[in-house]
């Protein structure tokens, strides 16, 4: 059993150590977005999805074994050492979403001022759609 738990070990350590890069490149994807730069982002999410891949793998592994293994003095702390990174990495990932929706929206926002599109759309007393156009673009000749 002993050889179960040193294994068991080795595999929480790794994959502590991959939630741990998890973390950082998720904090540098929130940088990248939130300087409007989007130039790292496609290496962002190219490094993203090996490292989910690689924690998938190590936790499909870590589920083959016994479960009581988990419970050990040994195993314990590093169970929930990982389960506590992997809800910060999740929370992360909800606020880079977020933070990425934002810049979607202002880019659209930008762009249909840029063509003349609508600049403010609300609602007439009888329920229709009232549309302004804007005058920012209106004699623009591009």
């Amino acid at each position: 059993m002993d050889d179960q738990i040193n294994l068991c070990h080795h595999k929480l350590e790794n994959q502590l150590q991959h939630l741990n890069a998890l973390t950082q490149l998720l904090d540098a994807e929130l940088a990248c977005l939130a300087s409007k730069k989007g130039d790292g982002l496609k290496d962002i999410a190219r490094e993203k999805l090996s490292l989910l891949n690689t924690i998938q793998k190590l936790d499909k592994e870590l589920s083959g074994f016994n479960q009581d293994i988990f419970k050990t003095e040994q195993i314990k702390p590093l169970t929930e050492s990982v389960n506590s990174l992997l809800l910060k990495c999740k929370k992360q990932n909800e606020v880079n979403a977020q933070a990425a929706h934002q810049a979607q929206l202002a880019v659209r926002e930008l762009k249909n001022i840029l063509i003349g599109a609508p600049t403010s759309v609300t609602y007439g007393q009888d329920g229709g759609v009232i549309s302004e156009n804007s005058e920012f673009v209106k004699n623009l000749k591009a």
